[in-house]
């Protein structure tokens, strides 16, 4: 037997987080039958999008963009690099550090316009923008009240 939510407790459906939560996942859901042909996971797919974005990085740099650690991006990385799309090498100047640039068929992979589907499937039209603005704003605004 269930209990009714009380008056104190909203439910879950008016949770910002669980809206912002759920999204995510339905994004997921969204992207895997583009990604899947391509053998690639979103998380592979938004790694490949930040090295469009600016090729030759470390894994750090990368990893602040895609809020990752270098423990949870290196395996995926070295799945990409498997799959031709990367290389990781040493840096020359820093050892210590690893250094991920596209290969031909990573910069190849950019023409398939993976994206534009998944823009339309939203079916936010103009508001896209608009949207993707204020998620950001969202996100940014909780890592600041976290920060110490």
């Amino acid at each position: 037997m269930t209990t009714p939510a009380t008056a104190k407790s909203p439910p879950l459906s008016d949770y910002l987080c669980f809206a912002v939560y759920s999204a995510n996942l339905a994004f997921g859901r969204a992207y895997r039958p583009v990604l899947e042909p391509l053998g690639l996971t979103y998380t592979q797919y938004v790694a490949l999008v930040a090295l469009w974005e600016q090729d030759d990085q470390t894994v750090g740099s990368l990893g602040e963009k895609l809020f990752l650690e270098s423990n949870t991006l290196t395996p995926i990385l070295k799945k990409l690099e498997q799959m031709g799309f990367v290389e990781r090498r040493r840096d020359p100047a820093d050892e210590r550090q690893v250094r991920i640039r596209l290969t031909a068929k990573g910069r190849d992979l950019q023409d398939e316009c993976i994206g534009d589907k998944l823009i339309e499937a939203t079916g936010l039209g103009g508001d896209f923008a608009k949207v993707q603005k204020a998620i950001a704003t969202l996100r940014d605004n909780l890592l600041a009240s976290t920060a110490p």
